[in-house]
């Protein structure tokens, strides 16, 4: 018998009742937004993410209209220059970086058996100023600002929007590190940390590393262009200083986490424990490598073949280590989650989390051989649509990657499970759209289809025409058809969640799917402080030790 008397001696009436649903919906909403627990702030950031993505998709179909028929069928000519730049601007800042940070942000911390992240009110301010300044920077390129933009207002003002994204961005992402070098559980060594939190980390380092950069050369141009418009070639010169940031290899930087999330995956699906750990661990910091290459602006490495070679080693040196070694990594990644299925155990467990970040990571992957690709001269692949394909298989293939994180990590975050029989088909609708999107821009960029970042309208009139492009009408359809795709897959991915999170799924138990890492231990969905207990781990898979004989340290 309680002592607490849980039903109310009178009933409520109608009004009673309404205004106790709109007190409640206002303390939720207040709990959100002031909200200190990380897997609430790592869930802004995907969903924010997520309608970026769909945001992106819908710019390019909408530019693939215009590639397809230079004449013009959608928008006027004045806004073409700001649409080209929404785009691009978006696919770096609303949709890879919110997308890859913000699961980092909600997963890492469990995983790490840690009761919350590292200062949690520095990585929830770094969400509301990297969201506030993505809203400037929309709102400059909507005003008629960005680079090329006719409104020296509005210039300012998108550059001083990537300033505070920047800023915020960067405030999460040291919360991220922090949390991976300083808050684990009592027995997690560095080489105990599961791998997706490694992924994590290095990552976050990675924007540690580049975004800073940005961020003063940002400050240089608002100044140059404020005050004299001298050094920097005003407007139209913004492209050649920060234009790097929206390409590869630096989107490969902010996709670490999602490659994290396949080598997570795979040990779990072929139920086997990670083979050759520190090989992995290598493999995804090879891959961080483009950081450096970022860093030193260095994102195009021109490799010439001569008769004597020293040009071709002048190239060739650099190109080796900037995006030779991230392929490699890349390589080593996917070998050992071959490795992985070769030593496991049983019939494996596959499941939709698993084939959404197996897809996204041979996209990934195909979008850094075309940045090693681009580097040799003699193709003449710069400055044509072929950056652009390869940044989208890199920034496509990362958000099926965080998909997959997202559908496996769901009992922890929401305590449901979504259905495979579901998601699956999503997994392989958005494989069909990224490839559509980005091969034919591929085949397009041999064909010497202009590209680029444009800096003027000239830029933009240049990258819309098909004059000497052997079928570019069709490559340029195909493509939007892969961005239309790739929306849908979005919107239908948010809708299922939806519908199952909000009481139709299946309630999850503790680990349904057979996680081998500390976060399956904690009840799902994870209560507020994660953990009850700080628990102690005495190997790098206390979960998976627990059905199979023995420990691996």
């Amino acid at each position: 018998m309680t002592t607490i008397d849980t039903r109310p001696d009178t009933a409520l009436s109608d009004d009673d009742s309404r205004d106790s649903a709109v007190v409640s919906f206002f303390v939720g909403l207040g709990a959100w937004v002031v909200t200190t627990d990380h897997k609430r702030i790592g869930r802004m950031y995907l969903g924010v993410g997520m309608l970026g993505v769909v945001a992106v998709s819908v710019l390019g179909f909408v530019l693939g209209l215009e590639r397809a028929d230079d004449s013009g069928t959608i928008l006027e000519s004045n806004a073409l220059l700001q649409t080209f730049q929404s785009y691009r601007v978006s696919l770096v800042f609303a949709a890879v970086l919110p997308l890859a940070l913000g699961l980092s942000i909600a997963v890492a911390p469990l995983q790490l058996g840690a009761r919350s992240i590292a200062f949690p009110r520095v990585a929830l301010t770094g969400f509301y100023s990297w969201l506030g300044g993505l809203g400037l920077t929309m709102g400059a390129l909507a005003a008629n600002g960005g680079i090329g933009g006719g409104d020296e207002d509005a210039v300012d003002l998108f550059l001083a929007g990537h300033g505070l994204m920047i800023v915020g961005l960067l405030a999460s992402a040291g919360c991220v590190a922090t949390s991976v070098l300083t808050t684990r559980a009592p027995g997690m060594t560095m080489r105990r940390v599961p791998v997706f939190a490694w992924s994590a980390l290095i990552g976050a380092l990675g924007m540690l590393l580049v975004l800073p950069i940005v961020f003063g050369v940002i400050i240089l141009l608002f100044l140059d262009h404020r005050y004299a418009q001298l050094n920097f070639g005003g407007a139209e010169g913004i492209a050649a200083w920060i234009g790097w940031v929206f390409t590869v290899p630096a989107v490969a930087v902010f996709a670490i986490p999602a490659i994290g999330v396949a080598a997570e995956l795979a040990p779990v699906v072929f139920k086997a424990r990670q083979p050759m750990r520190g090989v992995m661990f290598a493999g995804i910091a090879l891959v961080g490598v483009t950081a450096l290459a970022a860093a030193t602006q260095q994102f195009v490495q021109a490799v010439t073949i001569d008769t004597t070679g020293q040009e071709f080693l002048e190239g060739a040196v650099p190109m080796l280590i900037f995006t030779g070694l991230p392929l490699l990594g890349m390589l080593i990644v996917m070998g050992l989650g071959a490795l992985a299925a070769k030593d496991g155990e049983g019939r494996p467990s596959l499941n939709a989390a698993f084939v959404f970040a197996f897809f996204g990571l041979g996209m990934i992957f195909v979008g850094l051989l075309g940045n090693f690709v681009m580097s040799i001269t003699d193709l003449e692949l710069i400055g044509t649509t072929f950056e652009e394909g390869a940044t989208l298989y890199v920034v496509y293939g990362a958000a099926l990657c965080v998909l997959g994180g997202v559908a496996f990590w769901a009992p922890k975050l929401w305590g449901r499970t979504l259905s495979d029989k579901a998601v699956m088909p999503l997994a392989l609708l958005g494989l069909l759209g990224t490839i559509l999107a980005a091969l034919p821009l591929y085949v397009a960029g041999f064909l010497d289809q202009t590209g680029g970042i444009p800096a003027n309208d000239a830029d933009v009139a240049a990258i819309l025409s098909l004059d000497g492009v052997d079928g570019g009408a069709i490559w340029s359809t195909l493509s939007l058809i892969g961005h239309g795709l790739v929306a849908l897959t979005i919107v239908a991915f948010v809708g299922l969640m939806l519908k199952t999170f909000t009481g139709s799924g299946d309630e999850a138990d503790e680990n349904p799917y057979g996680g081998q890492t500390i976060e399956w231990s904690t009840p799902s969905p994870a209560p507020a402080h994660n953990y009850e207990h700080v628990p102690t781990v005495a190997s790098a898979t206390p979960q998976f030790d627990l059905t199979h004989e023995g420990s691996q340290s």
